[in-house]
Formats: C-alpha cells, sequence, structure tokens
C-alpha cells in the first residue's frame, strides 16, 4: 500500500503506532525527510530485519530446502533465514525474545520461522521474535512493526513455474486488526542463473553522506 497521504491508503494505527511512525524520519514516503535528518537503520547499513527485507530490493530470490527446514536467500545484502518444516510449534513470544522447545532465546533480526504444509502446493508460515521497534522498520518510508507482530506468509506454486508470495501483519501494539503488506508473483528461473551481488558499505554510504548529506538539507559541508 502505497505511503502517499491518501486516505484510501491510510493505515489502522493504534495511537502507539501512529505515535512511533512519527518518530520515524524517512527518505521515502509522503513524510519524507531531507537526507542530513533521516533515522533509518537502514541508511546505517543495520540488517533490514524481517519482514522489511520482504520488499526490499526484492530482485532474484533463492530458496532451498530439505526435510527439515527451507532456506530463503536474499540477493540484497546476500542474507537469508530459515523455514521450519520439521513439525515444531511456532515459539511462544515473551519479553527480549521468545521460548522455543522450553529454551528462551533472544530476539532475532530475522526472526523465528515455522512453516506447515496446507495442501501440495501451498505453504503456510508464521513468523515472531523479530528486534524491538528502534531496530527494524516495516519498510522504507518508516512504517513501523513491534517485538509483538506475528507476520504470515503464504507461498502457493500457481503452476510449474510461478509461485504467488503474501504476507500479512498482526501487531496489535502499533495497528488496531491484521492487513496484507505484500502480494507477489515470482517466476522461476533458470537455476544455472548467477545472482549477482548487491550489498550495504558503511564505507561507501559514509561517503555519500559526506559528499551529498549536508548538501541536501542546505547546511553547509565545511569539511576538507
Amino acid at each position: 500500500m502505497p505511503n502517499d497521504g491518501k486516505p484510501e491508503h491510510a493505515l489502522p494505527y493504534t495511537p502507539y503506532g501512529l505515535d512511533l511512525y512519527r518518530s520515524h524520519k524517512a527518505l521515502e514516503g509522503v513524510d519524507a525527510v531531507l537526507p542530513a535528518f533521516f533515522n533509518d537503520p537502514r541508511n546505517k547499513c543495520e540488517p533490514l530485519g524481517f519482514p522489511r527485507m520482504n520488499h526490499y530490493n526484492v530482485r532474484m530470490t533463492q530458496v532451498f530446502q530439505n526435510p527439515y527446514k527451507i532456506a530463503i536467500l536474499y540477493q540484497y545484502d546476500k542474507r537469508w533465514r530459515d523455514i521450519w518444516i520439521d513439525g515444531r510449534e511456532l515459539p511462544k513470544m515473551v519479553e527480549g525474545g521468545v521460548m522455543a522447545g522450553g529454551t528462551y532465546k533472544e530476539s532475532r533480526f530475522y526472526g523465528f520461522s515455522v512453516g506447515k504444509w496446507t495442501d501440495d502446493y501451498t505453504l503456510l508460515v508464521q513468523t515472531v521474535g523479530m528486534m524491538p521497534d528502534d531496530r527494524v522498520w516495516l519498510d522504507s518510508t518508516g512504517r513501523p512493526i513491534s517485538d509483538a507482530v506475528t507476520v504470515e506468509e503464504v507461498f502457493r506454486r500457481v503452476d510449474g513455474d510461478h509461485m504467488e508470495w503474501t504476507e500479512t501483519i498482526n501487531d496489535p501494539k502499533v495497528y488496531t486488526k491484521p492487513w496484507m503488506t505484500m502480494k507477489i508473483m515470482f517466476k522461476l528461473a533458470d537455476p544455472h542463473t548467477d545472482v549477482m551481488e548487491m550489498y550495504c558499505s558503511p564505507v561507501e554510504m559514509q561517503r555519500y553522506y559526506e559528499s551529498f548529506g549536508n548538501a541536501a538539507s542546505g547546511v553547509e559541508n565545511n569539511s576538507k
């Protein structure tokens, strides 16, 4: 859903969620700020985290599977996440992390994902245990999620060459009801395809902001 200020695209924020959104200074969207004033973790080369990685520069995506888990490899920043399909239960959210199999585990950028097949062509995946509000955003326009979010994805094989991928978030701290954040169709690529690197380099980021960041904000750059 575009963040363009139109009423029909407004999200069902809770009061806390709206305050959280307003605290985010993004470089994109209807409330975008100038480059010197952003606070997007992405622009410091922090991990995008989940589910934001699903929405950011989605190009070539690789999927590998064995009887116990599925690994999704994202092209951007060469990141991956695991989806367990071995019958385990979805971890229970607790303060600062999850309880998984009787063991406490701290929150993760890409959370804890468990999947189950609902039929021969459809995989339902739920993910919990993401990082807190100040570490991971939902998207590049500053829309937020919290550590209370549950993300539900459905991967549906439409035919031999196409897969539909949908995503819905349920975050009672930030939104008053669940809403669908993504619905895309993937086409199967040649398995010999060489996937090019896309990465975030702190050195190159620093050079960019030294050269353009201050000028774009209207603040004179006095560095020599």
